[in-house]
This record gives structure tokens, sequence and C-alpha cells, in this order.
């Protein structure tokens, strides 16, 4: 039997342009479509739906219940193309032992969080050293 492979998320908004627009400029989807009238980026393999919504609010109620993670190669450009576009910043970006972390609210509220891990992280995941 197949294993299951998480492949996508549905992100609703009300406003779902807007939601793509900040995504597609902030984080260079490898694929930004449009297809039955969701708007879908792809990441990696991954895909993000965006969906026009009017039973969600204009704003994430509780925005720490989901966070998007992105892993970066460049956290702080990504960072200044957040800066660019007014993002806001729940934490701003930090050195936390070589490897960059910053959290930011997307035009919607819901958490974003980029991550650039340093070569000495890297080589520990691939290790499986995960330090629990």
């Amino acid at each position: 039997m197949k294993r299951p492979n998480l492949d996508s998320m549905l992100l609703a908004s009300t406003d779902p342009d807007r939601l793509r627009d900040w995504y597609a400029a902030v984080l260079d989807p490898v694929a930004n479509d449009d297809m039955d009238g969701y708007r879908v980026l792809r990441f990696g393999t991954f895909h993000m739906l965006i969906d026009q919504r009017d039973d969600v609010g204009a704003e994430a109620a509780d925005p720490t219940r989901m966070i998007l993670n992105f892993d970066v190669g460049d956290a702080r450009a990504v960072a200044a193309l957040m800066d660019e576009r007014g993002t806001e910043w729940v934490a701003p970006l930090e050195d936390r032992d070589g490897s960059l972390f910053a959290t930011a609210k997307d035009p919607d509220g819901n958490y974003v969080q980029i991550i650039q891990m340093s070569e000495e992280a890297l080589a520990a995941m691939e290790r499986g050293d995960l330090g629990g």
C-alpha cells in the first residue's frame, strides 16, 4: 500500500489575490498558477492552494495554531523582501548558533517562519543527530 505523503495545504482568505501576491513576492515559488478558482503556489514539491472563503475572518483568529516553515537559502534576503512589503514581524531575524530564524505575519495574520540552517546543523540532521 502507498504511504501517505503530505502534498498540499488549503489556505482560506477573504482576499486570496493579496495573499497569493505576498507569498509569490517574498518566497519565490517554483510555480504560481490558477486552477479551478484556486491560486496554486508550489514550493519544492509542496502545493499551497489559496481559496476565496466567506466563512473566515479577514485575519487569522489563532495564528499560532499553524506555522508555515519555509527553508530558505538566504534568510536575510527573504527578510529584506518581507520588509519591503511592510510585513509585520513576530520575531525578527536572529542567529541561533549559526542558523537563522524569523517569524512574520502574512497579510492575513498567519505566522510564517523562515529558516536558514547552518552547514553544521544540516550535517547533524543528515546524520540523524537531532539532539534529542
